[in-house]
């Protein structure tokens, strides 16, 4: 069968490919963006890729098209797959008749954390020997790849509440049917296509609706957004977490202030202790969610806990991408207020004494439309120089909605004059941190190239 993925470049449907791939399929893609790692594996991986949206890429028509959420009516691809009357899906659609059919789906659901969690997760169970099938949204570094087939039971899955597709308004993860779920935290964001709090937790609730009563869900302890979804009814065994509040089944002892060591314990017994890579208390609470998941699915917190210390984060979560003249830069995929003061936070804990710049780009549809413009700036005050991308078209002005970082701020509307002021200003034992959910112009390699060159 025949193949045509729109919107294949994005991390969810550049997984479906290569789950299709996996299948047997022949498979092509069409995408507006495309850039690394994404187009890198899916090229290694045998697919054709089509730059923009060109009805000739339908032509001869495929045995099927899977739409990306991204595509939209007046899309020109989309129109011709219309009015041909080519039969299309969705991604998760595809995902929930192809691939999790019978299959113990462990997914990992939250405003923030679904990646680097779900990346834990399918990286225990790989280390307790069980092969599981996974679809992460980035590219774990231990597996090298987003998404594979694996060994049946098990199936880890990042259950994102985003829309399905233009014809299907539901959140993707209504379609995945979770035995496992993890339910990180919940938080207002996706104001695109959510008005408020509220819708998210109805979403949330649909899914908290499709856990059996055998399963089990995995939830955060004091965390009242996602109180309020369980009592809108819930029918499923419930485990708590909690790093940093009391309370909960799974607790973190003896942790170190950067989030880079710990104990874990479960019901007052004591697992071992686990050091890893990764820093602050967020990934502290995403390893206990993936241990108690783990432990549902057989694998005990002993194995679980030694699995951690050999854990390697995906790429784009705080990945150092290179040192030039002792100045390290790092790439995270952090576009949210929260998930923005909590890398930082974790950064410096680490390096208390470094210099640390921080670079974001206003790129997310929530940033674009102004939604948490009170809450970005405080989100960034750990950081000692904060540089804005201010996108064109962007509908509010960053300099006055920065303005309480004073000294601290400068905003650009060109990549280029980001990276010179770099090369101008960093210094040996600065902290380089660039914060964004796409590509970013490339800035990261020009970033690095520039420095080498200065």
């Amino acid at each position: 069968m025949h193949i045509h993925i729109l919107g294949i470049c994005g991390t969810f449907m550049g997984g479906i490919a290569l789950l299709a791939r996996a299948r047997g399929h022949q498979v092509s893609g069409s995408d507006a963006n495309v850039y690394p790692p994404m187009s890198t594996q899916l090229e290694d991986a045998g697919i054709t890729l089509l730059e923009g949206y060109d009805p000739a890429h339908l032509q001869p028509a495929p045995d099927q098209v899977v739409v990306g959420n991204a595509m939209s009516r007046g899309n020109p691809a989309v129109e011709y797959m219309l009015d041909g009357g080519l039969a299309y899906t969705s991604g998760p659609q595809w995902l929930a008749e192809h691939v999790l059919q019978n299959r113990w789906v462990l997914g990992v659901a939250g405003t923030h954390g679904k990646t680097s969690t779900a990346s834990l997760l399918a990286w225990i169970l790989e280390q307790a020997g069980l092969s599981p099938g996974f679809l992460i949204g980035g590219i774990p570094r231990n597996f090298g790849v987003s998404a594979r087939l694996g060994d049946e039971p098990f199936f880890v899955v990042e259950a994102d509440e985003y829309d399905t597709a233009f014809f299907d308004k539901r959140s993707k993860f209504i379609h995945y049917r979770p035995r496992t779920l993890i339910l990180n935290n919940l938080e207002y964001d996706h104001a695109d296509i959510f008005d408020d709090l509220s819708m998210i937790q109805r979403q949330f609730h649909h899914l908290v609706r499709t856990v059996p009563g055998s399963g089990l869900i995995v939830a955060p302890a004091l965390d009242q957004p996602l109180e309020q979804v369980l009592e809108m009814g819930c029918w499923t065994p419930l485990e708590r977490f909690s790093a940093d509040r009391p309370g909960g089944h799974w607790r973190a002892e003896k942790a170190s202030p950067d989030g880079r060591s710990f104990d874990v314990v479960y019901q007052d017994n004591n697992f071992g202790s686990v050091n890893w890579e990764l820093s602050g208390v967020h990934n502290v609470n995403n390893g206990l969610a993936a241990v108690a998941a783990a432990r549902h699915a057989g694998v005990t917190p002993t194995a679980a806990v030694e699995a951690l210390s050999g854990f390697r984060n995906a790429k784009r979560r705080m990945e150092l991408i290179g040192e030039v003249g002792g100045i390290r830069v790092f790439d995270d995929f952090a576009h949210h207020p929260t998930a923005i003061e909590t890398t930082l936070q974790g950064l410096r804990a680490q390096v208390p004494a470094s210099r640390i710049i921080a670079i974001l780009e206003l790129r997310s549809n929530t940033m674009r439309m102004g939604v948490h413009g009170d809450r970005l700036p405080v989100s960034l005050k750990t950081a000692d120089k904060v540089l804005i991308f201010s996108p064109p078209g962007l509908e509010w002005n960053a300099r006055e909605e920065f303005a309480l970082l004073g000294e601290k701020l400068v905003v650009y509307e060109a990549v280029e004059e980001i990276v010179q002021w770099v090369v101008d200003a960093a210094q040996a034992g600065d902290q380089v941190l660039i914060m964004s959910n796409g590509g970013f112009g490339g800035i990261h390699q020009q970033l690095l190239d520039a420095l080498k060159n200065r």
